[in-house]
């Protein structure tokens, strides 16, 4: 029976992650001379080839391919043997820890943890408010256990390394400057505004999903200036800068403007929790998702 050697099949798994050896160096903390003798080192024990030259870089074989296949359903495995030993010797105690963007830490994570200082103090929570793709990045080595982020940039459903779960949809409504001549107008659409000045991102998730809504109300907006802290934009907002798309997580600590719900286009962005296929079974993670799953479920 051919001999598996976990350490080099994880050296494997994050070179088809990153795409170099050098990237793989550094994310394991190795040397790149390091990473290719443990790979050709595990090309010998598996009898098949698992690199060939490309240039200056290195491509994975049909056969690493392969490996890699299986590669995830072991680790898989291992996770919820890890999860299940947990459970085993701490019961309901444990740490968890969350990567969570921005908005997300307020309005989802805080009182999750608060109800679970209550109902469960052996769970300890550590918050990381990350950006998505570092909360993935954190989350594939290992820093978090679970990572908040936007639906529109996690990886697909059909990643195998994560596990994916819907928290809730959260509706974009619209901030006008006070005394706006659409403050008080009846069933306000987002195409009413198409004459505006509009303040968002100037590149990243926000920026993608303000030009989304518009476009699917039929116009490109008109961007005039550009923030990516909602107190920035809001501020702005007041001053009579421009109007601007803010999600309901946000609208609650919104003061000085007048926030519109856009009831025939209801544009809405989906908020997820991801972890590690297989870690769903840990009792602290599920304690921790299950508090955050029944916050996102309350009126807010």
């Amino acid at each position: 029976m051919t001999e598996w050697d976990i350490k080099k099949l994880r050296i494997l798994r994050t070179l088809a992650d990153r795409g170099t050896v050098t990237a793989t160096a550094e994310a394991l903390h190795m040397t790149p001379s390091a990473v290719s003798q443990q790979l050709t080192n595990l090309a010998r024990q598996l009898g098949v080839p698992l690199l060939e030259a490309q240039g200056r870089r290195v491509r994975l074989t049909d056969a690493a391919h392969l490996v890699l296949r299986h590669t995830e359903a072991v680790f898989a495995q291992l996770e919820r043997a890890d999860a299940e030993l947990a459970g085993y010797l701490s019961g309901e105690a444990g740490e968890v820890r969350i990567g969570a963007f921005s908005t997300a830490v307020p309005v989802l994570v805080v009182p999750a943890v608060a109800a679970l200082r209550r109902t469960h103090p052996g769970v300890e929570v550590r918050v990381r408010e990350t950006e998505a793709a570092e909360s993935y990045e954190l989350l594939t080595a290992g820093a978090v256990d679970l990572a908040l982020s936007l639906a529109a940039h996690a990886p697909g459903a059909r990643d195998p390394r994560f596990s994916r779960v819907t928290l809730l949809e959260d509706p974009l409504d619209v901030a006008l400057p006070p005394g706006h001549p659409l403050t008080a107008a009846p069933a306000l659409r987002l195409a009413d505004l198409s004459g505006e000045r509009w303040i968002y991102g100037g590149s990243g998730p926000w920026s993608e999903i303000t030009r989304s809504a518009c476009e699917a109300a039929g116009f490109v907006p008109e961007q005039a200036h550009s923030a990516s802290g909602w107190t920035a934009i809001l501020a702005m907002v007041e001053a009579g800068m421009g109007v601007a798309l803010v999600p309901r997580m946000v609208t609650g600590r919104a003061s000085g403007v007048t926030v519109r719900v856009l009831a025939h286009d209801r544009p809405a962005r989906h908020v997820i929790a991801a972890l590690r296929r297989g870690s769903e079974s840990a009792p602290a993670v599920a304690r921790v998702l299950a508090a955050l799953r029944e916050t996102a479920g309350a009126p807010r």
